[in-house]
């Protein structure tokens, strides 16, 4: 009697090469995935900044606030802008005079950086 031997399925070299080619894949795709993580949290950071810094310049001139003068957060919110923002980097956003800028904690020490140009 003859022995018949199965040809269907993968061998094991083969399953191998499959692996190894996700691997592959996986370790060129994963850095990219997380750099442009990285680069969507620092552009709404500065879009939150720049809507800041756009509530502070309305609210000093309907007010008619000095240059030096400095908001607080329940100035700003609900009647400039709606809730307060937080950073999608996890920092938090410092208010500054009218003539100035504000701030996020996470700031330059990120790449790329949580600050406004």
């Amino acid at each position: 009697m003859m022995i018949k031997m199965r040809t269907k399925g993968f061998t094991l070299v083969e399953i191998m090469i499959v692996v190894a080619i996700i691997g592959l894949l996986a370790a060129i795709a994963i850095p990219n995935f997380v750099r442009a993580r990285q680069k969507a949290q620092a552009e709404a950071c500065i879009a939150n900044l720049r809507q800041i810094e756009g509530a502070t310049q309305v609210w000093a001139v309907d007010t008619g606030a000095a240059d030096s003068s400095s908001p607080g957060w329940n100035d700003l919110v609900p009647n400039y802008i709606r809730t307060q923002p937080s950073c999608p980097g996890g920092g938090t956003y410092a208010l500054s005079a009218v003539n100035g800028r504000p701030t996020c904690t996470v700031g330059s020490t990120s790449t790329p950086a949580h600050v406004l140009p």
